[in-house]
């Protein structure tokens, strides 16, 4: 009696667990859950393109005087390093101060040239008395304010102000005894290139930042008036790297 008692349990528990199998064939989610490893998020860096900050820029460009040097200095080439700060830095709008130094280099009519009211062949009815090819260089410091029509173009106006130099290419002696006799200017000598020149201007600047972090590209371009010299300009593009 035992025996078939035993047979008969063992042959339940049999087709018990043969029928739990199968139920899992048919449902093939069944247990997925438990069989499936949790999937890990890949954590994405951020990307900035665009950065505010400390920055250094290098200007190329050209300048030219539009007063009583028009017509005996010629435009020339300027080329400029500064460094700056944005102080303000919001999503349509940014401000910064900067400073940099800014060299000229022109030439222009000879002083025997200028002695005899002519210049390039033509005459002249006054003669401003300066070294026909000169060199400027202006220390200068700016504020500027841009407002920005989408994310990476930006367009604003600046203020500068600072000190422009001109320094005496021609040997001191040969200024003394030949240049200023041959103006007539000996006893009162013009002060072009024995002082320094404050200066204040305005302009406007552009600016676009690059897909290249860090970097963007942009152009000055401001009209000054340097007491004592003339009535200037300077027109330049930069590029600009924010630290």
């Amino acid at each position: 009696m035992r025996p078939l008692l035993f047979a008969a349990l063992t042959t339940f528990s049999m087709q018990s667990a043969y029928a739990q199998d199968l139920g899992e064939l048919d449902d093939p989610d069944s247990g997925a859950e438990e069989r499936e490893e949790p999937k890990r998020e890949r954590a994405k860096p951020e990307v900035k393109e665009i950065t505010k900050g400390w920055y250094a820029k290098s200007n190329v460009g050209g300048a030219g005087y539009l007063g009583k040097l028009l017509g005996f200095v010629n435009a020339g080439t300027a080329v400029g390093l500064t460094v700056g700060q944005d102080f303000l830095d919001q999503e349509k709008k940014s401000a910064a101060w900067e400073i940099g130094l800014i060299q000229g280099v022109h030439n222009g009519c000879g002083y025997e040239e200028q002695a005899d009211y002519i210049c390039n062949g033509n005459a002249t009815k006054d003669s401003p008395y300066i070294q026909g090819d000169l060199r400027t260089y202006t220390l200068q410091g700016a504020l500027e304010y841009s407002v920005y029509p989408n994310r990476r173009f930006g367009v604003g106006g600046r203020v500068v102000g600072g000190v422009l130099l001109s320094p005496l290419l021609i040997h001191p002696d040969f200024y003394a005894s030949e240049v200023l006799p041959e103006w007539g200017l000996t006893a009162n000598p013009p002060t072009y290139h024995d002082t320094p020149h404050p200066m204040v201007g305005g302009g406007v600047t552009v600016e676009y930042y690059t897909r290249l972090s860090h970097f963007s590209i942009g152009a000055d371009a401001d009209v000054f008036y340097a007491i004592g010299f003339d009535l200037g300009f300077n027109a330049s593009g930069y590029l600009k790297y924010t630290f």
